[in-house]
């Protein structure tokens, strides 16, 4: 079987349409990641920030370690029920792009269990809006792209209030910004379109 070379219109096209075709895939049900991830962080941000202004006993930021425990979790359920489907490049460049910022985002947490003053939550927020701000460049959706720079920008407030119960605090507000509302609006988006 012979390949047929495509030029260059055809090329843009195909490109457009397999963009268009993860978009769609991504806005049906898919804000689902971003909503397992988002109110998972923005819970245990919540109950870590309760737990430490109650007890002043620093052990309870073994908390953050719920993060990845229930999300992971939940990821792994919700991808056994999602259907299966053609996955493309785009889909790829995402799921790349997702593994290497969820990596990235976890190396850190063991030096803040043992230097003080470390700014985990700046580098995680940090990290977790460039993730939703590529991916919404790569899929072409404005409120994640909005969201992901709004994260970068407003992160800079971890790092000025340091390691203060208050940085908890704005560590949750903005994984509300970042990942909660977006997954919103995906799931939104693809009900009404589909």
């Amino acid at each position: 079987m012979e390949e047929k070379q495509l030029n260059e219109k055809e090329s843009l096209e195909l490109i457009t349409q397999m963009i268009r075709n993860t978009q769609q895939r991504i806005e049906r049900g898919n804000g689902i990641p971003f909503l397992i991830w988002g109110y998972t962080t923005v819970l245990v941000s919540l109950l870590v920030w309760f737990t430490l202004k109650s007890t002043q006993n620093y052990y309870w930021n073994l908390l953050w370690f719920l993060i990845p425990v229930i999300g992971f979790t939940a990821m792994t359920i919700s991808m056994k029920k999602e259907k299966k489907g053609v996955t493309t490049y785009i889909d790829k460049v995402i799921m790349y792009v997702w593994i290497v910022i969820g990596i990235a985002a976890f190396i850190p947490a063991p030096a803040a269990t043992i230097m003080e003053g470390f700014p985990i939550l700046f580098i995680v927020t940090l990290l977790i809006s460039i993730g939703t701000a590529i991916t919404g460049l790569v899929i072409r959706f404005v409120p994640l792209i909005v969201a992901g720079f709004i994260g970068m920008f407003l992160s800079i407030f971890c790092l000025i209030l340091g390691n203060t119960l208050d940085s908890v605090l704005v560590f949750a507000a903005l994984f509300l910004i970042v990942q909660v509302i977006p997954g919103h609006i995906l799931n939104w988006k693809g009900r009404n379109h589909v």
